[in-house]
């Protein structure tokens, strides 16, 4: 599945009709041929990172008034979840070992050393030049289209409304004891609103649960780095964070879509097109709350 590379994917709303955004920073699925040369894993393995196919379930998006950006390149190359200052010194040459977070300690940084199960990508270290370089071409680019577009949205609607859209491995809550067997389908993080007012939160909760999909909040995830760059409710930015089961529609050894890949596609296109009405107008968004 080699190509060319993009930094990111745009595709702005037919007629724009609604403040929200749509982003899928984890499907991009071109893998170049030096990237998979330089990798001990194999294409499968290298793929257990992606959000695979959740661009997909987003097409409708422009339809509906809302723009959608999709990042361009995997996140086992590029993570574009993660601030740039996330380098990882256990796996960039000349990276100081300041203080690290979590998710870069774990091999989690804006350039992974691991994909799931812990798995290294690499036999060893990468330049420092070739992660600056990957942050020039790919990162920084993302990001400025995606700081663009909201603020394009702030200017016309007075608002912006991002859905990050997500999706977490099966097994990511079902050993998580505040589900107590029930574990979601769906994860909304909104960082506790510190990234988005609670009616816009709440009408996105209404929408997945009235597709029948169970619904938990900021655990056990709260939102990333995008959801906290981006989310300013004072200032008329809102961003929740949205992870699918992939179980759902994904065969997760293969990273293929399973048998019920097009009747839960069929679900996420009215889902994508209610959370786009969120968009329309303030009264909108508290009717929704309110139901």
């Amino acid at each position: 599945m080699a190509g060319h590379m993009n930094a990111f994917d745009f595709f702005p709303a037919r007629v724009a009709t609604s403040a929200v955004v749509f982003a899928s920073p984890h499907s991009g699925r071109i893998y170049a041929p030096e990237f998979l040369k330089a990798s001990v894993l194999d294409e499968t393995a290298l793929r257990s990172s992606e959000d695979a196919y959740v661009d997909l379930f987003l097409q409708d998006a422009p339809d509906h008034g809302a723009p959608v950006l999709l990042g361009g390149v995997p996140r086992a190359y590029v993570d574009y979840n993660r601030a740039a200052t996330e380098l990882d010194p256990a796996l960039i040459a000349d990276v100081p070992k300041a203080t690290l977070n979590p998710r870069v300690m774990s091999g989690l940084g804006v350039i992974p050393r691991v994909v799931a199960g812990s798995r290294a990508i690499y036999a060893g270290k990468i330049t420092r030049t070739e992660a600056d370089t990957r942050l020039t071409r790919f990162w920084h680019p993302y990001h400025e289209r995606l700081a663009s577009v909201m603020d394009q949205q702030r200017r016309q609607f007075g608002r912006a409304i991002l859905f990050d859209m997500h999706s977490m491995p099966r097994d990511a809550t079902s050993h998580d004891r505040r589900f107590a067997g029930r574990r979601p389908d769906i994860v909304l993080g909104d960082r506790f609103g510190a990234a988005c007012s609670g009616p816009i939160s709440d009408a996105a909760e209404a929408v997945f649960s009235a597709a029948g999909l169970r619904v938990a909040r900021n655990a056990p995830f709260a939102g990333a780095y995008i959801t906290q760059r981006y989310g300013s409710p004072s200032t008329g930015q809102h961003v929740v964070q949205v992870e699918i089961d992939r179980g759902l529609y994904l065969d997760e050894r293969t990273v293929t879509p399973n048998r019920d890949f097009n009747s839960f596609a069929r679900v996420m296109a009215r889902i994508v097109k209610e959370l786009a009405d969120i968009g329309r107008d303030s009264n909108q968004t508290i009717a929704l709350a309110a139901e």
